[in-house]
């Protein structure tokens, strides 16, 4: 699903679907017929997701309460998480993908 770097041995197979995740604040998407080009331009990486629902499920983590309800908005079937789990970790692994910040917009009592 990506072209990036193969993981290592230790790497996980797989991200925690059940958590929040949102592309880097410095990644750009360019949709491609194929599917994406995905550029950081933090660390000048490069990486390429050459299946459109991939794409879909990526566009979908910025309002997704988690990256599980990114992939349901993107209508993949429960079967087909660990695939999409496994590509969207090495999203993260490569820097393409982080954890939202915390929010700080806090009420403070008087």
């Amino acid at each position: 699903m990506t072209a990036s770097k193969p993981a290592g041995p230790a790497a996980a197979p797989g991200l925690d679907l059940d958590r929040a995740w949102t592309l880097h604040p410095q990644v750009s998407v360019r949709p491609e017929p194929f599917g994406a080009l995905l550029y950081h331009f933090g660390t000048r990486q490069l990486s390429f997701l050459k299946d459109r629902r991939l794409l879909d499920v990526v566009s979908a983590l910025s309002s997704a309460s988690t990256a599980r309800a990114a992939c349901a908005a993107a209508g993949l079937r429960a079967e087909e998480l660990p695939r999409y789990a496994t590509a969207l970790a090495t999203l993260a692994r490569s820097s393409m993908l982080v954890e939202p910040a915390p929010s700080t917009n806090r009420t403070v009592a008087s």
